[in-house]
């Protein structure tokens, strides 16, 4: 309400403590890069680093299972290719024999076969079958009984038109040896292409898996196998770990189908129930497949124990700069706090020093004002004494420039009371006040002081709890928010006077615990910033040009709001307005007034007039303009300038119908202690006291005695000579009688 547009440079910002800068927050956020680095790079390096260390895991497994397998291949075609060899020798000796013909020469035969089974560790036996599947000669077993394979799988293949060289059988065990076998079956045919029959060679398992247990001796997690290419399990070491193994491996049919030579998958195995690294290789041109593999889970678990060792070695530092990094920060935290409490501390030590120094800065400018005004005042009652003798000399012809010199000293008189006001020195005319009917009767005055573009809105005030205050001090308080209001919305707005009761139950903000009356005056206009509302308040600040304000105005308005019991309490939005709330208490007590003060009955005067008044004023001219109006009334006056002087008049037997004097004063005695001493010595001497203090005030009705406020008008002062004049007739009328 204070503030313009262009009062943005004058705000005046918070108060900047003079403590070391210290950015908390860029530490922190350093410390934050730091761990975040520690965490992020060697993590970074250990996942690349462990990719390729998994991957290299994964080639170097494959290569040992692809040269296993080759191994394995090479010695299956070994047996193979022998197998074949001695198929074709036992057919070039059978030559076109039939079924007969070889019967005949079937001990010659066994001894032939029998021979070179012998000789052959990995063949169990050797046996001819002739057309129909009955067996002809076996190196087992002489004479060979009624056997027949007529209805296998084998022989029934080798008569069909997709007949291949060699057939194998699935594993049985040899009924005349009880060995684990699996058979190879070659067919026989004469020049013309006819069936004469198959030679069929039993070759033993266990010559293949000690093999492949040798093989994998050295690493347990490998598995080599022998397999048909319907995936047929022919040999495998280990044997299948699967509850329920099937006898064939159809994942290896599937990749056979894709790639029927050779191969490298990875799949989840049937026979194992685990996923797996797989090398399969096809057997020569038999139609039989080599395979070796390993477990996936133990080329995981062989890389985690090989770089886990490393990734321990790796993070052993790293966990170490990571606990100094937490630790740091869990320190900058504490010592945040701490720098904050006593950041907090300094500042309010500062804040203290500062607001001392303020107060000693604001007592002494309000001593410096009330002295200012005091003698001002003492000035003004010269100028109104003089007016009034004027008036009762009838003007002699100035009655104009009199008049002219009245206006001017009642303005003066306005300013001289704002300015004991805003010292907090102003006398107050305390009195009981109904606002709802006070604020009806002074509406035009907030009005006018709005001009024509403010609108004026009074609210709420018929419920309104009575108040205890100056009206005249009010009524200016008033006015200088609304004139301030006026001046923060040059483009026009609303100004609003609101009312309400409320309870205060604990002290808080300067208030008191009692009743207060809350009158909220608002504005629509440019509003304050925060700094400038927080100094509002303040004596002589303003932000006003030079010629446009005093400073003066929110200060007496606050002075009258603490004057009176309350506090005032300013709230300001820049851009929407501001409101500033009076708290004045609600009180029951009546004030008293200078004029009903108690008179004592005057000790008797053997003066002629009305009576004799002893004047104490330690200014001669205000003393002099005094005498001067006493005298025009009728009443003879002896001046002393001190309460020192008046005292031993006194003592000296000396009396008066009235003691008329000022209360500051040089000297030991003040006019209050002059007061006080004759009331005790003269109870019944006539004492009036004048003033300009409040805080005089207060002490000058503790004693009992009438008091005038300076600058009071004459007719106050005839007021109290007439009361005095009354009661002193009163006590000659009791004497005469």
């Amino acid at each position: 309400m204070i503030t313009n547009p262009e009062s943005s440079a004058l705000d005046v910002s918070a108060l900047e403590i003079p403590v070391p800068p210290r950015d908390f927050g860029a530490t922190r956020r350093m410390l934050m890069a730091a761990l975040v680095a520690s965490i992020v790079t060697p993590l970074l390096f250990l996942v690349t680093y462990g990719y390729f260390g998994y991957q290299t895991r994964v080639a170097d497994s494959s290569e040992v299972i692809d040269r296993l397998a080759r191994v394995a291949e090479e010695q299956a075609v070994k047996i193979l290719d022998v197998n074949q060899e001695m198929s074709l020798r036992v057919m070039s000796i059978l030559g076109t024999d039939g079924d007969a013909q070889i019967r005949a020469r079937q001990q010659q035969l066994h001894h032939f076969l029998k021979e070179t089974a012998e000789r052959l560790p990995p063949v169990a036996s050797i046996a001819i079958f002739g057309k129909k599947g009955d067996l002809l000669v076996s190196s087992g077993t002489y004479p060979v009984g009624l056997l027949s394979i007529g209805d296998h799988a084998e022989f029934r293949s080798a008569q069909g038109p997709d007949v291949v060289a060699t057939e194998v059988s699935l594993p049985e065990r040899a009924p005349d040896t009880g060995v684990d076998v699996f058979n190879t079956s070659t067919p026989r045919y004469d020049s013309n292409g006819r069936f004469l029959g198959v030679i069929y060679i039993s070759l033993r398992r266990d010559a293949f898996l000690s093999f492949y247990e040798q093989l994998t001796s050295h690493d347990r997690a490998l598995t080599l196998g022998l397999f048909r290419k319907d995936g047929a399990i022919l040999a495998r070491s280990p044997s299948p770990k699967a509850r329920r193994a099937p006898t064939n491996n159809q994942p290896l049919v599937d990749a056979i189908r894709v790639r029927s030579r050779d191969g490298r998958i990875r799949i989840n195995s049937t026979l194992d129930g685990v996923e797996k690294l797989l090398v399969y290789r096809k057997v020569g041109a038999y139609p039989l497949y080599v395979t070796s593999g390993i477990p996936v889970s133990v080329v995981t678990y062989r890389w985690i124990k090989h770089d886990g060792l490393i990734a321990v070695a790796t993070l052993l530092p790293c966990c170490g700069i990571w606990l100094l990094v937490l630790f740091s920060l869990r320190r900058l935290k504490a010592e945040r706090i701490a720098w904050e409490r006593w950041r907090a501390e300094f500042g309010m030590r500062i804040s203290a020093e500062a607001t001392g120094r303020q107060m000693k800065r604001m007592s002494a400018l309000g001593n410096l004002v009330a002295n200012v005004a005091h003698d001002f005042n003492n000035l003004l009652m010269v100028v109104k004494a003089n007016m009034e003798l004027a008036r009762r000399k009838g003007f002699n012809g100035l009655e104009k420039e009199v008049m002219a010199v009245e206006r001017a000293s009642a303005g003066a008189e306005v300013l001289a009371r704002r300015l004991l006001s805003v010292a907090r020195k102003q006398p107050l005319r305390q009195e009981e006040i109904n606002l709802h009917r006070w604020l009806e009767e002074d509406a035009s005055l907030i009005r006018t002081s709005l001009g024509d573009r403010v609108s004026l809105s009074i609210s709420s005030f018929a419920e309104i709890w009575p108040i205890h205050v100056d009206a005249s001090e009010l009524q200016s308080a008033l006015i200088n928010l609304a004139v301030n209001a006026k001046d923060a919305m040059p483009d026009g707005g609303e100004f609003v006077i609101r009312g309400e009761n409320i309870e205060v139950p604990h002290a808080s903000g300067g208030l008191k615990p009692g009743e207060y009356v809350v009158i909220a005056c608002s504005d629509t206009g440019v509003g304050m910033t925060r700094s400038v509302a927080q100094r509002a308040f303040e004596p002589l600040f303003t932000t006003k040009t030079a010629s446009a304000g005093t400073g003066l105005g929110l200060a007496q308005v606050f002075a009258m709001c603490e004057q009176a019991g309350g506090t005032a309490r300013i709230e300001s939005v820049v851009g929407e307005g501001t409101t500033i709330r009076l708290c004045l208490p609600r009180r029951a007590a009546q004030a008293e007034t200078a004029t009903n003060s108690p008179i004592a009955s005057p000790v008797p005067a053997k003066m002629s007039g009305k009576g004799s008044i002893l004047l104490v004023e330690d200014n001669e001219e205000v003393a002099a303009g005094l005498a001067a109006v006493l005298e025009v009334f009728g009443w003879k006056a002896q001046h002393e300038l001190t309460g020192d002087a008046a005292l031993r008049l006194l003592d000296d037997g000396k009396t008066f119908d009235l003691i008329l004097s000022d209360i500051q004063m040089p000297g030991v005695n003040n006019g209050i202690d002059v007061a006080e001493k004759v009331r005790r010595r003269w109870p019944r001497q006539a004492v009036a006291l004048m003033t300009g203090y409040a805080d005089e005030l207060e002490r000058a009705k503790h004693a009992g005695v009438a008091i005038l406020s300076k600058p009071f008008n004459i007719d106050d002062l005839q007021a109290l000579l007439q009361s005095v004049h009354v009661a002193t007739s009163a006590v000659a009328g009791s004497s005469n009688a």
